[in-house]
């Protein structure tokens, strides 16, 4: 079978002919200092892709470093490409966090992703539990990260969310795995269940630090917490079960 030719690469030193996609991530500064000081030591042909209006879709970051650098900038056409193929695109190197694509999102107007940005700038809780909180589901979702990629995430109840990630919050000062996914689920599981009383438990992790310890998984968590919130109490309660 013979090779087929299918796209051209081309070489320009107008920079500004290039445009960017709304939606796409901000500009790492680090990620650019990087690969311009790789640029530096050789330079090699790695084309940018963009569509039949010149909008970027992947390599912006090499866009930027060669202009910086008063390089030529190579490039490929191909029509029909637009946001979904850079964000399908970056998921498929990993090269996206969950933030990029709440960025993104955020920029093309859908409020959820907006909402999750501010809820990550004031809890600083980890991607998996954000999401989780914000759609309501205590444990989290196998499927809630590619929800999340796929433009699809929405905030079941943002009061509640942001009612448990105040009550967590509350044990920074106390324990300083209190970031950590298991115990953060754990918790999670006692905030939401009809006996538990957050103050309480608060009480004895100033009472008794020596009796909190780290944990393999949120299981254990809850079994821990159990004991401890039960500790020296005339009337104790189960938090094992909902």
């Amino acid at each position: 079978m013979k090779n087929k030719k299918i796209n051209t690469v081309y070489q320009t030193t107008n920079y500004e002919m290039f445009n960017k996609i709304d939606g796409n991530r901000s500009m790492n500064k680090a990620h650019l200092k990087r690969l311009k000081d790789s640029i530096n030591e050789e330079s090699l042909c790695v084309p940018i892709i963009v569509n039949e209006n010149y909008v970027i879709i992947d390599g912006q970051h090499r866009h930027d470093s060669w202009k910086e650098l008063n390089l030529p900038v190579y490039y490929m056409i191909v029509k029909g490409y637009g946001l979904s193929q850079v964000h399908r695109l970056n998921n498929n190197t990993k090269d996206w966090r969950i933030l990029d694509y709440a960025h993104s999102y955020c920029e093309l107007g859908k409020r959820d992703y907006c909402k999750y940005q501010e809820f990550k700038e004031t809890y600083n809780l980890g991607d998996y539990e954000s999401i989780a909180m914000l759609e309501g589901n205590i444990r989290g979702s196998g499927n809630s990260f590619n929800n999340f990629r796929s433009g699809k995430f929405k905030i079941k109840n943002w009061t509640k969310a942001c009612n448990e990630a105040d009550e967590i919050v509350k044990y920074k000062a106390h324990y300083e795995g209190w970031k950590r996914r298991s115990f953060v689920i754990a918790m999670l599981h006692l905030i939401n269940h009809k006996d538990f009383k957050s103050s309480q438990l608060l009480s004895k992790f100033k009472k008794y630090p020596s009796k909190v310890h780290d944990c393999v998984n949120s299981e254990q968590y809850i079994e821990m917490l159990n004991k401890l919130y039960n500790y020296n109490q005339s009337h104790k309660v189960s938090l094992l079960y909902n």
